[in-house]
């Protein structure tokens, strides 16, 4: 876009106005781009258009309009109205015209002061265990909430997860089809702390004043979008950088606003203003201005095409964690935004299951969106959501308990209470997932086959949820009121019914929550203030009643109408427990012979069966136990039965449970069944057989090696029947049968188990043992079978063993017939090291060679020599010898095969890592005897260090170094070779000062610590650099041309141009360097950006624009870079002052004179140049040119003075009587003049005036006079003196009385008092 300013008008007077910038494109059909410009607006609306089409090109008879970003058109009726400092406007065809491409519109966003004065929980923070990110959400669906509240049909509002990044970088969008945001109230959405309360002023937008919705049922109002914060603090916690795209009805335009955290760090670095910014102003539909990588946003905005109004925040530069909770734990974070608008979504009745919907609020959707590569996209409606944590309050209630709460006249506190009853065996009250205590912890870490204490309902969880303008407040809840707590005094009631108790709290907005609707500021201590009414509603009527007895009796009807509980009875005593792992619930444990429960009556001795454990347990009562401290019959929601396993000749324990787990549909006759089924098939005995053969048998003697064949192995009971597990099919897993082999090899040392496996109960025989063929280890073995207990591997249950067979047996060693290769060494080039041999029979027993074995040495690429076999008492090959080449320093790979003539396995190889010898060649490149550098250069010699075979060799201490000899102070070359064996041998330049020829210098190159590798020697031959080496610059003045030397300082005329400046490179010789397009790339000068190559392969410098304020000096600099050095050259220019061409007068002090007196201020006459430059040239003659005029001025007195080469200064400055008035001063040097205005006022008091009384007056004696008495100050010219606080004071004869009597006063500004009117009085 192209930007022009047109400059602003002068005043008559001389003097400039302050006018209104504007900023304007033209956006008419045609373009292909909107052009800008900025304009300064002068005088009324024609003088406006008269200079758009000026400063646009635009024929007068051309039609067109002019207007907002809003689309509201500009006329000469509301020009004033409109023209704003820094408002952007349409240049358009017709007020409904498309724009061509998007624009930017300026807008200013810094902070409200709001930010300090209600600075405080700003930010997002865990509470209970709860992650806040689905809070930061909320913050952006309250938002659409809002903007949706007038919507007349469908409230539709997306959470849309792209994560997809196959798309783009992942980003959370927030959509609704609220009303929108014009480019104003989007201005007004960035600026932090604007409330909606400020909005509607003039100085933030054309929005109508905040106006408060009507009063409706839970304060379901929709306004929910307060503060101008929580907004921004959300996107900021969840991403880096966060889009508003928004669009209002029957506008032709989206608005598009980007705040990001990397801007605002930039604008913060480069010390910008950091809230000024753009608003994009663009055509649905037109995404231009979005890379090709961000295919996302594409998307987003090609669907503005069919939408009438719409409002989207994207928010990119999610942060990782936040992706991967987001991901992984989906359905948490949206039951908890089902939870935070359940009453939204649902109605103030709330999310009764099985019913169906008819409340206003079913045209609620808020919906989530989740995109990821290469899945199908989720869709989750927050209406379908069943298990947040109100429809579990609200579908697990038996009945409810409505109240209101009045607090300071307009605060209304909407409540509700249920009652959530037990039954029989569990209380139904929801367990809440993000509520933990110390209590439940306890008892999620006893085993439930010990024991099971029942938690209370609610436990230490509190009564209240609250919900402000019907949305969750999470972080604040009420634990109780006084009228539905815990009576101190035990009633008529249970405590635990209080316990069973739930609430929801509906606050309007007249109780304060935090910025980010986390938590209530006040709520709690309001409610508990002793004149907060409290009243009962029935049937949408308030009843004006004693809320605690009310709350009382309906928790009584609640407890005997719903709960149903167990009675104990037969009371026994009071145990202490010690099979209870938590010391704190051992004692004290009451115990019972009886319970009735659900109409049945269960009783000591009784046989029973369980259901729900594992195993199921059959047995007989021992007692029932109830914890607490209880005497006689009681009711309890459950307790525990002690039972005694049957039959007791195989389960001789017994075992608690809770009473919820007796099955009572089980009868006697089936557990009296159980019981004696139960004795006829313990296991008795072992049956095996050899199916396949190879059996063994007892004291069986086999060669190593030897195959045992596969086993067949059956339990049988005592009825000869076959089992696999023990009586009773119920314990399952548990006790099921195993059969377990092992084989044990006797030893000195010890039994020792060589061989163990477990067989299941399998298809084709009961149990089944492979055919074994591993042992081979020479010794006496024992064969075990033995039926062991699944899991546990017990060989006995209830006292009595399981049945085992033994078989006793013995391994012989056979024959040997092959040999394996031990490990070898490092091995390197030419260094002789060992190959160990272990011969072994077929199963691995040791044996020796006969002596006069040869092996046999072969290796691919390889010479292999060796000196002899050793057969001492371990074998191995001696002196071998490798040589071969090797590619690089971590050696090669290969492959070496050792036979043994004669052995039926008579070969074997092995891998060899074959790595460089020692050093015994230095080899240089290039290998040239003779090199030529140029002087101050390096030189790169290649360096290789090799072995024997030509291999590089690496070792510790391996350093390369090179002297050079010819010449004093040239530098010492090293290299370090050794880890690298070679490199590039270099080092400082080689630079002899002051060469003016080639020069001949010696290298040696030697391995100081190898000395019987040979050094190599090089004859080097050094000449003149060609490089630039010194830089001058010059002035060229009437064809002279002058050096100008580094750090110059030259004076030059304010506001002239210094030109023909031109410079030099020259090289190490002295030599002017030709300047090349190469050379000209790299000079650069530092007083302009606008510099020539062309003129600088000419050696010509760019003019110097000489700074028009003497005070500003430039430091010019010429530089010269390249790779082998940085050249500069700096001269500094003093700007002094042109001709005069000005006179300028001060005055030093106040510029009022008294009539008669002398002027008490110096006048300082200076005088400047065309910009402004103080003259300080003057000479004390400069005075005889100066002149002094004005009207009655006394010439005579005038005095004029010479002061510091610069200054003029003027005294003596008195007056003649005459008029008091204005006085103009004439100042005149030479062809100059200035004027001075003076203003003359009356002289010092000299005399008093009595007004009306100034003659005499004849009064009467004790009546009062009629014309006041008043006193005036006047100078001796009779002018009135306004001399303030002069004291004034009646002097009279002592025979004369007056009333009232004569006070002290003082005149006023004016010089002027008054006395009033007063009475005389005299003795006649």
């Amino acid at each position: 876009m192209a930007a022009a300013q047109v400059k602003p008008e002068r005043q008559q007077n001389g003097g400039s106005s302050s006018l209104l910038s504007v900023f304007l494109f033209d956006c008419r059909l045609g373009k292909s781009s909107c052009e800008e410009k900025t304009l300064h607006v002068r005088r009324g609306y024609k003088e406006f258009h008269a200079d758009i089409c000026k400063a646009f090109g635009i024929k007068p008879s051309e039609v067109f309009v002019v207007s907002t970003t809003n689309r509201e058109e500009l006329t000469e009726t509301n020009f004033n109205g409109i023209i704003k400092d820094g408002i952007t406007l349409y240049i358009l065809k017709t007020i409904d015209q498309s724009l061509p491409s998007s624009t930017q519109e300026r807008i200013n966003f810094l902070p409200h002061y709001d930010t300090l004065v209600k600075s405080g929980m700003y930010e997002y923070y865990a509470s209970e265990g709860q992650n806040p990110l689905p809070f930061a959400l909320a913050e952006l669906i309250d938002n659409s909430l809002s903007a949706t509240a007038r919507n007349s049909g469908i409230r539709n509002i997306q959470i849309r997860l792209l994560f997809d990044e196959s798309l783009g970088k992942p980003a959370v969008a927030v959509i609704d089809n609220g009303k929108g945001m014009s480019s104003i109230q989007l201005k007004n959405w960035a600026i932090y702390r604007l409330s909606k309360f400020r909005r509607g002023y003039e100085a933030y937008s054309d929005d109508v004043g905040y106006v408060r919705p009507p009063p409706v049922a839970r304060s379901l109002n929709s306004d929910i979008s307060y503060f101008g914060v929580g907004g921004k603090q959300a996107v900021f916690f969840i991403g880096h950088s966060t889009r508003i795209i928004t669009k209002t009805s029957g506008s032709q335009d989206v608005h598009e606003f980007l705040l990001s955290k990397e801007d605002f760090e930039k604008k913060e670095k480069n010390r910008e203003s950091i809230y000024d910014g753009y608003i994009r102003n663009r055509k649905p539909a037109d995404f231009s201005h979005v890379s090709e990588d961000d295919k996302n946003l594409r998307n987003l905005i090609m669907e503005e095409k069919d939408k009438e109004n719409f409002t989207a925040v994207i928010v990119t530069g999610v942060q990782a964690e936040h992706i991967q909770f987001l991901k992984n734990f989906r359905h948490l974070w949206v039951t908890q935004l089902a939870h935070i608008y359940h009453y939204y979504v649902h109605g103030p009745k709330g999310h009764i299951l099985g019913k169906p919907r008819t409340t206003p609020f079913s045209c609620i959707d808020i919906e989530v969106y989740i995109y990821e590569k290469a899945k199908a996209p989720k869709i989750l409606n927050l209406r379908e959501i069943k298990d947040d944590m109100q429809t579990l309050y609200i579908n697990s209630a038996a009945d409810s308990f409505e109240f209101k709460a009045l607090v300071e006249r307009e605060g209304v506190v909407e409540g509700i209470i249920r009652y959530h009853p037990f039954l029989y065996d569990k209380e139904t009250y929801p367990d809440d997932p993000y509520f933990s205590s110390k209590d439940k912890d306890d008892i999620d870490d006893i085993d439930d086959d010990c024991f099971i204490v029942e938690k209370e309902a609610r436990g230490k969880r509190p009564i209240f949820e609250c919900f402000w303008n019907g949305r969750l407040i999470p972080y604040t809840t009420i634990h109780e009121f006084d009228w539905c707590t815990i009576p101190k005094k035990r009633g008529l009631l249970p405590t635990e019914c209080y316990n069973r108790i739930s609430g929801v709290l509906f606050t309007n907005d007249k109780f304060e929550v935090s910025t980010n609707k986390l938590t209530f500021l006040d709520l709690g201590l309001k409610l508990q203030d002793k004149n907060t009414i409290f009243t009962r509603v029935m049937n949408c009527q308030d009843q004006r009643v004693k809320i605690d007895r009310e709350f009382a009796l309906w928790l009584k009807e609640c407890h005997e109408k719903y709960d149903k509980q167990i009675k104990f009875f037969g009371f026994k005593g009071v145990i202490t427990r010690h099979d209870v792992a938590a010391k704190r619930l051992q004692t004290p444990w009451s115990t019972y012979t009886s319970v009735e429960w659900d109409g049945k009556t269960y009783s000591q001795g009784q046989l029973v069966k369980t259901i729900k454990t594992a195993p199921l347990i059959y047995g007989s009562i021992v007692k029932f136990l109830l914890y607490g401290n209880h005497e006689g019959d009681v009711y309890s929601t459950g307790g525990e039965v002690q039972i005694s396993l049957e039959p007791k000749e195989l389960y001789d324990e017994m075992k608690c449970v809770p009473i919820s787990k007796l099955d009572r549909n089980a009868s006697r006759s089936t557990i009296k069944k159980y019981m004696e089924d139960e004795m006829t098939k313990f296991p008795d005995s072992l049956a095996l057989s050899f199916p396949d053969g190879d059996a063994l048998v007892d004291d069986d003697v086999k060669p190593a090696g030897a195959p045992i064949g596969a086993i067949r192995v059956e339990i049988l009971n005592k009825k000869g029947e076959a089992i696999q597990k023990l009586p009773g099919t119920s314990h399952a897993a548990s006790k099921k049968l195993l059969v377990e082999l092992k084989v044990l090899l006797h030893s000195p040392g010890g039994d020792k188990e060589i061989i163990s496996h477990i067989s299941q109960h399998g298809g084709k025989w009961p149990y089944w043992f492979k055919k074994m063929e591993n042992i081979t280890k020479l010794g006496d073995y024992t064969l075990k079978l033995q039926a062991v207990l699944n899991e546990s591997n017990a060989d006995k249950y209830g006292g009595k063993a399981l049945p085992c067979k033994k078989i006793m047996f013995k391994i012989v060693e056979g024959k040997p017939f092959k040999f394996f290769l031990g490990a070898l060494d490092t091995v390197h080039v030419g260094i002789p090291f060992s190959i160990p041999l272990n011969v072994q029979d077929e199963f691995g027993h040791s044996t020796l060679l006969p002596p006069d074995f040869q092996p046999v040495l072969e290796g691919s690429g390889l010479s292999i020599e060796y000196e002899e076999l050793s057969a001492a008492s371990e074998l191995f090959i001696k002196g071998v010898v490798v040589k071969g080449q090797v590619k690089n320093l971590q050696g090669k790979n290969f492959t070496l095969k050792v036979t043994l003539p004669g052995l039926q396995l008579d070969n074997q190889t092995t891998k060899i890592k074959l790595l460089p010898g020692p050093p015994k060649q230095l080899k240089v490149y290039p290998e040239n005897d003779v090199l030529i550098i140029d002087n101050g250069t390096p030189f790169p010699f290649q360096i290789e260090i090799l072995d024997e075979v030509g291999n590089i060799v690496t070792q510790p201490k391996l350093i390369v170094n090179c002297k050079f000899t010819g010449s004093p102070n040239l530098p010492l070359y090293r290299l370090d070779c050794s880890s690298t064996g070679s490199g590039i041998l270099t080092g400082p330049p080689i630079k002899i000062q002051n060469i003016k020829k080639m020069q001949v210098l010696r290298a040696k190159i030697e391995i100081p610590s190898c000395k019987d590798v040979k050094p190599v020697e090089k004859c080097i031959k050094l000449q003149p650099s060609t490089n630039a080496s010194k830089l001058q610059i010059l002035k060229v003045d009437v064809g002279k041309a002058t050096t100008i030397k580094h750090q110059d300082e030259i004076e030059w005329m304010a506001g002239d141009t210094m030109q023909n400046l031109i410079f030099q490179l020259f090289d190490e010789g002295d030599r002017e360097i030709l300047i090349t397009p190469e050379l000209a790339e790299k000079i650069k000068v530092n007083w302009t950006s606008k510099v020539s190559r062309e003129k600088l392969q000419k050696g010509m410098l760019p003019d110097v624009d000489v700074s028009t304020s003497v005070t500003n000096f430039q430091y010019c600099q010429v530089t010269f870079h390249d790779d082998n050095v940085s050249l500069e050259s700096a001269f500094t220019i003093k700007p002094i002052p042109d001709e005069p061409k000005h006179l300028k007068v001060k005055l030093k002090g106040d510029n009022v004179l008294r009539m008669g007196e002398e002027l008490k201020s110096d006048i300082e006459l200076t005088l400047t140049d065309q910009f402004g430059n103080q003259i300080e040239t003057l000479s004390p003659s400069c005075l005889e040119h100066l002149g002094v005029s004005g009207k009655n001025l006394n010439k005579e007195k005038v005095k004029k003075i010479f002061k510091e080469n610069k200054l003029m200064i003027v005294k003596g400055i008195t007056f003649s009587v005459g008029p008091l008035e204005d006085k103009e001063l004439c100042f005149a040097w030479r062809n100059f003049s200035a004027y001075l205005r003076l203003r003359l006022v009356a002289g010092p008091p000299s005399k008093v005036g009595l007004g009306e009384w100034e003659e005499s007056i004849t009064v009467i004696s004790g009546k009062k006079v009629q014309t006041p008495l008043t006193i005036q100050l006047f100078d001796e010219w009779g002018n009135p003196s306004p001399e303030p606080n002069l004291k004034v004071t009646v002097i009279k004869d002592n025979n004369l009385k007056m009333s009232p009597n004569p006070q002290n006063s003082k005149t006023d500004a004016t010089g002027h008092s008054s006395l009033g009117l007063v009475t005389f009085s005299a003795l006649k």
